[in-house]
């Protein structure tokens, strides 16, 4: 397929998200088993054209005058991957799976040096209005910034599994995709994305990766981990582990000594962790099923809780971008709720001394600093650690993530370059 034949699929793929009210990746697949000429380089093309239209959907639409799916990836063709709108016309002409040609009113848009002059704050920063307050209570004169931060395409980062491998042999390994050390995180290897139909790198049909020498996991959520402070020897509970990324990340921090417990309320979420700690050689850990009263002979006795809490995802919107325009407010209440039941859940098992970890992928101060002053409202037997300080220890030559008071920290793609993520400790006095 050429280009025309790939903008009239991904227009097909965003109408049919429309339509079916489905998300991006389940859209796409469709569109594949549907067409099943398109060779892996078309469907990279199309998944790219169609990501990069959800990244600035509001600012295409607002260039184009209508949020229509031939409108967004006309706009990314000529404003983002840089074609030449009569170049692009005759292509059309000469493609019979091109859309209709390029009309003069959509090239005066597609053109237009002024589109953005009267242009409101919340689309010049993408995303949807009734956020625009959050962020700016959050990020200051610099949210639009902050909001713009959010719309480029994310690195491929990894994380180098210390119990089996150590940077300089994963480096060596993945050598044919020329990855770089990360900036902030010790462990982390990144691979820069690419432009245009460039595909990513499926590093996980590595052999590195076949025999657990790294994860794939943001650099971000490998900075948050550290930050935990997990220390060898520990009794620690990972009270919403998931798929185990984190898990993960804490035994190799830990030496594989002490003891990790990974607990979710999901087991369908629990299922993929006890392949990963196979592979990865994580002996410290072990999964406590949601049970009844799985976790009551942990009460009181854990140096360190962490808790990655369940939240909107906003930080994600790079790598989900079309979860950035189905947020509603019933959801972001909804998150909340889970949030403080899980952060009261969580102080119980927290031993005199030790410390709560409070971590969300989120960059909604609702989420985050708001909770935390909650909490410690509710429990006067917390209070919070100077974060700051614990992050020049840990990466003294690195940015500085945001934080409003020195305690909390909150790590952006415009700041840190990585994923959104919150992160606060709380020590029990």
């Amino acid at each position: 397929m050429r280009l025309p034949g790939r903008m009239a699929a991904a227009m097909e793929v965003l109408a049919d998200m429309e339509a079916r009210k489905r998300p991006a990746s389940e859209a796409l697949k469709g569109w594949a088993l549907d067409h099943r000429f398109a060779g892996a380089g078309d469907r990279a093309a199309i998944g790219n054209l169609v990501y990069d239209a959800l990244r600035k959907r509001a600012s295409h639409a607002w260039r184009m005058g209508e949020d229509t799916p031939r409108a967004l990836i006309l706009s990314v063709a000529i404003n983002d991957w840089n074609q030449d709108i009569n170049a692009l016309n005759q292509d059309f002409s000469a493609d019979k799976f091109a859309p209709d040609s390029i009309s003069e009113v959509e090239a005066l848009n597609l053109s237009s040096d002024s589109a953005f002059d009267d242009a409101p704050d919340h689309v010049k920063a993408d995303l949807p209005e009734w956020l625009a307050d959050s962020f700016a209570r959050n990020f200051g004169t610099e949210w639009v910034d902050q909001g713009k931060g959010m719309t480029a395409r994310p690195p491929l980062d990894m994380r180098v599994n210390r119990l089996k491998s150590e940077r300089a042999r994963v480096e060596k390994s993945l050598s044919r995709f020329a990855p770089q050390p990360t900036a902030i995180a010790p462990d982390g290897l990144r691979l820069v994305s690419g432009p245009n139909d460039a595909r990513t790198a499926n590093v996980q049909a590595d052999e590195g990766y076949q025999k657990g020498w790294f994860e794939v996991q943001d650099e971000g959520s490998q900075v948050v981990t550290l930050l935990a402070g997990a220390k060898m020897g520990e009794q620690v509970l990972d009270l919403c582990a998931g798929a185990g990324g984190k898990t993960l990340a804490l035994a190799a921090a830990m030496g594989n000594t002490g003891q990790i417990f990974a607990y979710d309320t999901e087991r369908t979420r629990l299922a993929p962790i006890h392949e990963r700690m196979k592979r990865n050689g994580v002996r410290n850990a072990q999964v406590r099923n949601p049970d009844a009263g799985s976790l009551d002979d942990l009460a009181g006795k854990m140096d360190r809780v962490v808790i990655d809490a369940p939240c909107t995802g906003t930080g994600t919107w790079r790598r989900r971008p079309d979860t950035k325009w189905k947020l509603t407010q019933a959801q972001l209440e909804a998150r909340l709720a889970d949030q403080v039941k899980v952060l009261d859940e969580a102080a119980r098992f927290v031993k005199s001394g030790g410390e709560l970890v409070y971590i969300t992928c989120s960059v909604l101060p609702e989420e985050n600093d708001d909770q935390i002053a909650a909490f410690l409202d509710r429990h006067d037997g917390f209070a919070p650690i100077a974060l700051s300080a614990r992050w020049d220890g840990l990466f003294p030559d690195a940015a500085k993530p945001l934080s409003a008071n020195g305690n909390t920290v909150t790590l952006t793609p415009a700041t840190t370059d990585t994923d959104g993520f919150f992160c606060a400790v709380l020590k029990k006095g």
